[in-house]
């Protein structure tokens, strides 16, 4: 049986300096604020994450809602976690990934 998957921002950050001489000006990009918390339903992608942030946690959130983890040997104190950010290079996001106890629906 899948797990539910618990996803909490842990940290943003924002690369002004990056944003001026790279980035094309846009009005809206990142929602995400730490603290907010997530839960995977197994494998689906909680209503309200961002599509690129899920792209690069999907795979993490697969392996602990099926019961792996330990992921890169002992990378984590807690074997069924993992610290994973999203792939915007202007505006990083760490989330905080955790398998719950609690069977996925």
């Amino acid at each position: 049986m899948m797990k539910k998957v618990r996803i909490t921002v842990m940290r943003t950050a924002r690369y002004e300096d990056l944003m001026e001489v790279y980035e094309n000006p846009i009005e809206h990009a990142c929602d995400m604020y730490v603290g907010q918390t997530f839960v995977a339903n197994g494998w689906q992608k909680p209503l309200g994450m961002c599509d690129s942030a899920w792209e690069s946690m999907s795979p993490f959130v697969m392996t602990l809602a099926h019961g792996g983890g330990n992921f890169y040997n002992g990378w984590m104190k807690n074997p069924k976690s993992a610290m994973i950010s999203c792939n915007d290079g202007f505006r990083p996001v760490s989330f905080l990934i955790e398998a719950l106890d609690e069977d996925a629906d």
